[in-house]
């Protein structure tokens, strides 16, 4: 089925291997191209089976077995494996955006919505794992790939099936990466995953991780200490993110997050994680927001759009989201707009957020003689945003603050908006400012 030379890639029937991307101890990775029409992109891992022992073959198989089964959009695909006298090959999803470790060198560091959103896809992949009483057991930013925007889990190498009350002692993983139970070798069970989550989110938002060590025996003996894990001094990072992160780097198994807890965590946010159906919770909240605005119930109103933004926002990063949201408002009624004049605009979160900022703003205690006096949401709306307001950012004394969720407030401070640029949109495109003002906002930019 395959030969192999020392110096040139193997050579596979249905694949062509060229640049090598990696190596360990058991495998090496390799680019790969099918020889069909369709010319796809792989990742091929082959592993010589001179390398392995007992145990690794073990884990091969186990590998195996379970990428064979899982199925998750965070999860790289096993496509099909293959073997010969030599090696056995497991074809893979190709990932063309590299691992997670070197986009944050890149970068030194993330911005803590860029983290966030990284860390919702983990804990969804997880969260499928947990279900499937399967444990990575390898969880480091090298095992996570990127393929545009979205992460998936990889090298299932060392993953086990554990059951909740299963205990192991075998010593698995990257050090820098395990938790202090499986260090110290003690007996551990599936929460060691949830220490790895900790480590590699300090690791994407600080640009290093908790334990960073000159040497293997450093490294053991701070990750063997007593002392609490403490964020680096001047952290600027929420109070949800810091409660978080300090609850997964618990170095007491017994004391730290459990995974119904993580899920359920208002960091990790699961609810509002971009996904194939942000769009269809937003429209729906945006039809009961629309009937409440008609029906006088102005605050009720207000509320719902807000929370419709919440699921919009995450929409725009959803492949195709742009296209699909604009789509969508067209067909759903909001905007009176062709087909041509949708097709050229651009979605801009900052405009969603700055949405979320003008609703929250309205319930405010300063603006409530004029909010009573509005006939609808919308006229509140354009009395605030006036010709030639400049670009506004949210603080804690800000009007709005109060009303807006403390995330939104985050991601708007990140970006500025001017008002008077929306409202030119709408000039330009023909539109009047009596149209769905939400929408148009969020299209207009």
């Amino acid at each position: 089925m395959a030969s192999h030379s020392t110096f040139a890639p193997p050579k596979l029937a249905d694949y062509i291997l060229t640049e090598r991307l990696g190596s360990g101890t058991y495998a090496t990775v390799y680019k790969a191209y099918s020889k069909g029409d369709s010319r796809e992109a792989v990742a091929v891992k082959v592993v010589s089976k001179k390398t392995l022992n007992k145990t690794s073959m073990e884990n091969l198989l186990t590998e195996i077995e379970i990428l064979k089964t899982v199925r998750h959009p965070h999860i790289v695909q096993l496509k099909d494996f293959q073997w010969d006298s030599e090696n056995i090959y497991l074809i893979l999803e190709w990932c063309s955006g590299g691992d997670l470790s070197r986009f944050i060198r890149s970068r030194r560091l993330l911005p803590e919505r860029v983290a966030q959103r990284f860390l919702q896809q983990i804990a969804c992949a997880l969260q499928y794992l947990h279900g499937r009483n399967i444990s990575h057991l390898d969880l480091k930013p090298q095992n996570i790939l990127l393929s545009g925007s979205v992460l998936k889990l990889s090298d299932f190498g060392f993953a086990a099936y554990m059951s909740p009350w299963d205990e192991q002692s075998a010593l698995r993983g990257s050090p820098l990466y395990m938790a202090p139970e499986m260090v110290c070798r003690r007996q551990y069970d599936s929460r060691v995953d949830l220490w790895s989550v900790g480590v590699i989110l300090y690791e994407a938002l600080f640009g290093r991780a908790p334990f960073a060590s000159r040497s293997y025996a450093e490294l053991e003996e701070k990750i063997r200490s007593d002392r609490p894990i403490e964020l680096p001094p001047g952290a600027r990072v929420s109070a949800d993110c810091r409660d978080l992160l300090l609850r997964l780097l618990e170095r007491n198994p017994e004391t730290r997050i459990t995974f119904t807890q993580f899920f359920s965590h208002g960091f990790v946010d699961l609810e509002h994680m971009a996904g194939p159906d942000s769009l269809g919770k937003a429209k729906e909240l945006v039809l009961r927001a629309v009937e409440k605005d008609q029906g006088g119930e102005r605050a009720a109103a207000l509320s719902l759009y807000c929370s419709a933004l919440e699921h919009f926002v995450p929409a725009v990063h959803c492949e195709g989201g742009a296209c699909t949201l604009c789509l969508s408002v067209c067909l759903f009624g909001c905007l009176p707009l062709s087909l041509s004049v949708f097709l050229s605009m651009s979605l801009s979160q900052s405009v969603c957020l700055s949405l979320s900022l003008a609703l929250s703003a309205l319930v405010a205690s300063d603006n409530r003689e004029h909010f009573e006096e509005a006939r609808t949401a919308r006229d509140v709306l354009r009395g605030r945003a006036p010709y030639g307001e400049r670009p506004l950012a949210l603080s804690s004394s800000h009007p709005g603050a109060t009303a807006l969720e403390p995330a939104l407030c985050a991601r708007f401070n990140e970006r500025e908006f001017n008002l008077e640029d929306c409202y030119c949109g709408l000039e330009i495109q023909g539109m009047v400012k009596d149209a769905f003002l939400p929408f148009c906002l969020v299209l207009f930019c």
